[in-house]
């Protein structure tokens, strides 16, 4: 496998999980249509599954692989990098709907 596949793992489930938050978000700040507050929670849960998933892939897949070690471990902590602003995006969904 080539560097830049796995550095492609973590980069893209990284700008997916961002970019559909920043969706749900901006898309109930702006409409007020409490779907995407709904849409935002399921994306809350799932993302979390599998962007937990990939990184202890991610994780493994370095260890078992001494070769790849570097850039897997790169990659999953760019991963890592969604855990505050999913934080950050959960209270400022729960204090909109309250």
């Amino acid at each position: 496998m080539k560097n830049s596949k796995i550095s492609y793992i973590g980069k893209s489930l990284f700008w997916l999980s961002f970019i559909l938050g920043n969706i749900c978000l901006f898309g109930y700040v702006f409409s007020g249509n409490s779907n995407f507050a709904l849409a935002g929670y399921f994306l809350l849960v799932y993302a979390s599954i599998v962007n937990l998933l990939a990184f202890f892939g991610l994780i493994v897949f370095g260890l078992f692989k001494q070769e790849y070690k570097n850039e897997a471990f790169k990659s999953a902590r760019i991963l890592l990098i969604n855990i505050p602003i999913a934080i950050l995006y959960y209270f400022i969904g729960i204090s909109i709907l309250k």
